[in-house]
């Protein structure tokens, strides 16, 4: 394998979907470089990754983990991102710094949907991927069984790169389908360069034969040379490999066992000589070109962390120039520079091309920036993943009211490092509402309120955000009148109460004549009237209401603004009970994605939902995928992320947008109106 001049260091990330063993392999990846003394597990919560209190008790990755180390003289920077499709927008920002990234698989084909929103991500921002098909050491299926499977989920075509030599233990070790040489495994070591198994020639030349092949579509010399039946040299292989995997045009497939260690040094060596330089990404990315000064600083962050004690660390990856401890970037100044292993810390001097580090305490620098010797850039153009809209929200308030200013601080602070957790106050209910990407995530964010702030908070289901309205009108006539040792209070009005179109919202109109009612108290008339609006006779916000003053009565004396506001909430109070109300309930206009073969399954959840559909389609961009649309409840989308991904293996998702209220009558009004009024 000829091998490339890269000085500066690089940098790869470890994505992946749930239990697929990204950590594991990260473990591997740092043994086999000498970083760790040892390999530690996730099961015995020893990883140097999933070092947070969050992690540890789920056994998963609840955020990146980041790491580094030296291999064979070259500078490498890990980061493994959490599997959960929850958590992607971590993901997602993570792979915004790095050269390539390994998609660890597990060998299951069952389980291969669940990369294809990771495929999908990775193929959008051109971002070149390997494939390394994990826990091969337990696998039965056949690999062209298991890549056919794989090649279903990616757009771009798989290569296979080896493959297995299986014994009645199971696979033993691989052919390298480049060398055509033949290597046995040991535990955690490098493998035994071996004789090519005799059971295995027939399919390492047929597997060669595709790997070649698949070359050749994207180079008309290698086409030209296997037409005439020439045998390609292992370099020229290599080199179109390496050609093919940065411009994201293929995807290299290996496999082994990180648990085990075998496949590591294959890995390595993929790593080492076809990840393609920062230079490269730095120029998909749009990082601005060096302008030839000195001083040309050009970094770009990719992750914010608030820790307890540190502070606001901003995690950057550097394209261009240095970055030391002190310098004074616009108007702050670098406090601490430090290159992060796991969950420690390690204090730097310098770092150049090509690192991955954190910088101390310049409070200004937001995710997706380009940091330069002025400072962060807000609008300089990097290429940055868009947000997911939230998909399930939690009401929360603070177990103790003394820390509602602690929360209000602590949730910038993670909204500012999860741009998809959003906390927005909720007008309707008066709640204030945690939203995100499913419960995990949410539940995620309440223990780091804990962990982290020291902020306990209690987390409910919220409400949902009824309305009510009338169906026919009235007129009322009301009359305030209380006297008190001075001046006293009067008031009279009559009204007509009549309903709106859907939609409408509110009227007022005054038709008083002859100065029955003064003008003065015509706008305390109105206020009056929005005042009780607040909560109708079912005990909800009303809406698509028209009240018409036309006529009342005043006293020179004892009439006062005050008078008429509160006669005015009388005459709503004792009229709105005569216009037939009723309750409406928020409908929204829901797309749910769903890989075509589940459908029909979507079909039936929209229906146990209360639900209509409106058509389906496929989806844009989404090869075997679907489109549903559907008009949904709001009191049924609350938990449907949870069930739309049990029904999917986790990978459905919707969209949605508010888009009218609707008359709800019946058991269910019944109950919502007594649950609404039976605490009052």
């Amino acid at each position: 394998m000829t091998s490339r001049s890269v000085t500066a260091a690089r940098c790869a990330a470890l994505v992946g979907p749930y239990t697929s063993g990204k950590t594991t392999l990260l473990e591997a990846l740092l043994f086999q470089a000498g970083a760790l003394h040892r390999k530690g597990a996730v099961t015995a919560g020893n990883s140097l990754g999933d070092s947070m209190p969050e992690a540890r008790e789920r056994q998963m990755s609840t955020e990146p983990n980041f790491a580094h180390c030296d291999y064979l003289g070259e500078t490498w920077s890990f980061i493994d991102c959490p599997g959960s499709i929850e958590l992607l927008q971590d993901t997602h920002s993570a792979l915004m710094g790095v050269d390539v990234a390994v998609i660890v698989a597990p060998p299951e084909p069952e389980r291969c949907l669940t990369l294809a929103p990771v495929f999908k991500f990775l193929d959008d921002y051109q971002i070149p991927h390997i494939l390394f098909v994990n826990k091969m050491d337990k696998a039965s299926t056949r690999v062209r069984d298991l890549l056919e499977a794989l090649q279903s989920v990616s757009d771009r075509p798989l290569v296979l790169r080896q493959v297995p030599i299986r014994e009645e233990d199971g696979v033993t070790g691989f052919v390298d389908l480049v060398s055509e040489r033949a290597w046995h495994y040991n535990l955690d070591k490098q493998s035994d360069l071996i004789e090519m198994p005799e059971q295995v020639k027939d399919r390492e030349e047929e597997a060669r034969r595709e790997l070649l092949e698949s070359l050749a579509d994207f180079d008309d010399g290698l086409l030209e040379q296997l037409l005439e039946d020439k045998v390609p040299a292992s370099a020229e292989i290599y080199e179109q490999l390496s050609k093919d995997l940065a411009d994201d045009l293929i995807v290299p497939v290996l496999f082994g066992s990180a648990e085990q260690g075998h496949g590591i040094t294959r890995l390595w060596k993929a790593l080492r000589h076809e990840t393609p330089d920062p230079a490269v990404t730095a120029a998909r990315l749009g990082v601005p070109e060096d302008t030839g000064a000195a001083e040309d600083l050009a970094a770009s962050v990719i992750r914010t962390h608030h820790a307890p004690h540190t502070g606001k660390m901003s995690i950057v990856r550097i394209w261009r120039g240095a970055v030391k401890d002190g310098d004074t970037l616009g108007s702050e100044r670098v406090s601490g520079l430090y290159r992060l292993m796991g969950a420690d810390s390690q204090k730097i001097d310098s770092a150049g091309r090509g690192d991955l580090v954190a910088l101390g305490r310049v409070d200004s620098l937001r995710s997706g920036e380009l940091l330069t010797a002025a400072g962060g850039q807000k609008d300089a153009g990097l290429l940055w993943p868009e947000t997911p809209k939230p998909v399930f929200s939690l009401a929360i308030r603070p177990h103790n009211r003394q820390d509602e200013v602690k929360l209000t601080s602590s949730l910038a602070k993670l909204s500012e490092e999860d741009p998809s957790l959003v906390v927005v106050h909720n007008e309707d209910t008066g709640e204030l509402l945690l939203r995100g990407q499913g419960e995990i995530h949410l539940k995620l964010a309440v223990d780091r309120l804990k962990h982290r702030f020291n902020v306990e908070v209690d987390a409910a289901r919220p409400q949902t955000a009824y309305k009510e309205t009338i169906r026919k009108a009235t007129k009322q006539h009301s009359r305030f009148k209380r006297q008190t040792g001075g001046h006293g209070q009067f008031g009279d009005v009559h009204v007509e109460i009549r309903p709106l179109p859907r939609g409408e919202g509110f009227a007022f109109v005054d038709k008083v004549v002859g100065g029955s009612v003064p003008r003065q108290y015509i706008g305390a008339v109105e206020h009056g009237t929005k005042e009780y609006l607040s909560r109708g006779p079912l005990g909800f916000p009303v809406v698509d209401v028209a009240v018409t003053l036309y006529d009342g009565q005043h006293h020179s004396v004892d009439s006062s603004d005050q008078a008429f506001k509160t006669v005015a909430r009388m005459a709503m109070s004792e009229g709105m009970p005569n216009c037939d109300p009723v309750l409406l309930e928020p409908i929204y206009e829901v797309t749910i994605s769903v890989p075509s073969e589940f459908t029909n399954k979507v079909h039936s959840l929209v229906s146990a939902r209360r639900g209509q559909i409106l058509g389906f389609e496929m989806r844009a961009g989404w090869k075997g995928w679907d489109d549903l649309k559907c008009h949904l409840p709001e009191a049924e989308l609350q938990d449907l992320i949870i069930e739309l991904r049990s029904l999917t293996v986790g990978v459905g998702s919707f969209d949605w947008r508010f888009d009218h209220l609707q008359e709800l009558t019946g058991r269910l009004a019944d109950q919502v109106i007594a649950q609404r009024n039976g605490g009052d």
